[in-house]
């Protein structure tokens, strides 16, 4: 203890010149139900469960005509689904039925319909077990058509008086 405070600065309870957290990894990170996505949700953690895995197609990048894998495999949790899209090498480390906690994602528009995406800054882990024990399979958040409008570059247009 210091000055008679159990904890330490980043709100951990001291113990022997350890730390012990107070809640759990995930509780800590603010997870998200896949219910509560939105066409704009960014900086996403969630944990889903992988329900199924399309098929891969090749795909061309615009900005410097490299050759990529893709695919999207629907992962749900116990509030919903969405369809989430697998990249290059995460398509063949993954399986169905594994529970995988999503890190840094975010929600993309792909013809009208929302998709999960790790992108480059976004990662994932494997866990042993989903912290839910059904998944919820008719709130499915892909299919439900969205309009999507880019965000302005800058601040907006500025008026000359």
């Amino acid at each position: 203890m210091v000055n008679g405070n159990p904890f330490t600065p980043s709100g951990h309870l001291r113990s022997d010149h350890r730390e012990i957290s107070t809640m759990s990894e995930y509780e800590e990170e603010n997870l998200m139900k896949i219910s509560e996505l939105t066409s704009y949700s960014r900086k996403v953690y969630t944990i889903a469960k992988i329900i199924s895995i399309g098929e891969s197609r090749e795909v061309t990048s615009r900005q410097d005509n490299s050759v990529h894998t893709v695919c999207e495999s629907l992962v749900a949790d116990d509030t919903g689904s969405i369809y989430l899209t697998l990249w290059d090498e995460a398509i063949d480390e993954v399986e169905e039925d594994m529970v995988l906690k999503l890190n840094n994602a975010y929600v993309n528009v792909f013809r009208g319909s929302m998709r999960l995406n790790l992108g480059k800054y976004g990662s994932y882990d494997v866990l042993d077990k989903a912290p839910f024990n059904e998944v919820e399979l008719e709130n499915n958040m892909s299919e439900r058509q969205v309009e999507y409008r880019r965000r302005p570059y800058g601040r907006g247009s500025r008026k000359s008086y």
